[in-house]
């Protein structure tokens, strides 16, 4: 089960990883009373649609005054999106997250993933945050690096603070990926996730490290234990057939 930006953020945000404060928006009339409660602009309004590459097809508008957010609002609400994973018919947007602007120096990239190959989950991060993964392994796999999850015991602080420094970190920043990698590792164990990625991960010239964006899917065969989580699932953004096959309790694998 795949979640929305906002909603894994919220779960990232329990297990102890900074994220921007934000708010969803689920119609046009929520946006004033968000900003009321959402700390001064300027502020990032984003589609939430669960495909990557929002940013290439204009789904992520900046808005440096309120009136800018209603603006970009208005203008995503139920526009659809085309980006590389859609194909040609794309995606509805039907819900908005608002949240402040982050000024940053420097975008990494960090994940949680489960290697099968080795039957454990593994931390795969590089410097070269905000580009596709799936690209930058295939043009210049050293660039990326990993540490294995100990599925009981988590990400080891050791090894926490070892893909930190492999990342070219040192004073606050080192300790502040080293932190928010055991987080993510929490996070990814606590709920069982199959991905949880954070693309880009910002680095602020102080040295602070915030979460700029989400993905999580969540493992469907682990739902029933975590009822909280699964009630946040999204028909909407599901193939109508896939939906179909989850309610009649099948597998379904679409051929094309």
């Amino acid at each position: 089960m795949k979640l929305h930006e906002y909603q894994a953020k919220s779960l990232l945000q329990k297990a102890g990883v900074p994220i921007p404060a934000g708010l969803p928006i689920l119609s046009l009339k929520e946006i004033p009373g968000a900003l009321a409660k959402l700390p001064a602009g300027p502020w990032v309004v984003k589609a939430q649609v669960h495909t990557g590459g929002r940013g290439k097809a204009g789904g992520i508008v900046k808005a440096e005054k309120p009136s800018d957010v209603e603006t970009a609002a208005k203008a995503l609400f139920g526009k659809t999106l085309v980006t590389a994973q859609t194909g040609p018919e794309g995606i509805l947007v039907q819900k908005l997250y608002v949240e402040q602007m982050q000024n940053v120096s420097r975008e990494l990239y960090i994940a949680c993933i489960v290697d099968r190959a080795k039957g454990r989950p593994i931390i795969m991060a590089s410097t070269q945050g905000g580009v596709e993964i799936e690209e930058l392994a295939h043009t210049n796999p050293a660039a990326i690096f990993y540490e294995p999850v100990d599925p009981v015991a988590g990400l080891a602080p050791y090894r926490a603070r070892a893909l930190a420094q492999r990342l070219g970190l040192q004073g606050a920043a080192l300790s502040a990926v080293s932190s928010l990698a055991h987080g993510l590792a929490r996070a990814f164990l606590a709920y069982d996730a199959s991905i949880l990625e954070i693309n880009p991960l910002g680095l602020t010239a102080e040295g602070r490290a915030v979460a700029m964006d989400a993905k999580m899917t969540l493992d469907d065969n682990a739902l029933f234990r975590h009822p909280d989580v699964q009630a946040w699932r999204d028909p909407a953004e599901e193939n109508p057939l896939d939906v179909r096959a989850s309610q009649a309790g099948v597998n379904y694998i679409n051929l094309g």
